[in-house]
């Protein structure tokens, strides 16, 4: 592998990096925006899920993108669930899946 395929091969796993990065606040968005709209902390349900983390950066950086139920618009339960799955966050799944049982 010449110099130009090791350079080529850095910048498409940065980019696939990146994009996963987005593609990952893009979750937390969905999650922070859900439990906003539900009335539920997302903090507080993030903890529950994962109790030895202390906290989540990620969390906090994208809780600021989060506005007000009024102002979002409708989240449905499968979306969050689906979302959840997909980036593997099964615990933090389980929390919403509870909260949803509770709510019903």
């Amino acid at each position: 592998m010449d110099e130009y395929e090791k350079e080529r091969n850095k910048q498409i796993e940065e980019a696939v990096i990146e994009t996963y990065k987005q593609e990952e606040e893009m979750m937390i968005l969905v999650f922070s925006q859900w439990c906003v709209n539900q009335g539920l902390d997302p903090e507080e349900m993030y903890r529950q899920a994962y109790p030895e983390q202390l906290s989540n950066e990620r969390l906090q950086q994208v809780l600021k993108l989060v506005v007000s139920k009024e102002e979002a618009g409708d989240i449905p339960d499968d979306t969050v669930l689906g979302v959840l799955s997909m980036f593997g966050n099964e615990d933090l799944a389980m929390v919403v899946s509870e909260a949803i049982a509770a709510r019903k």
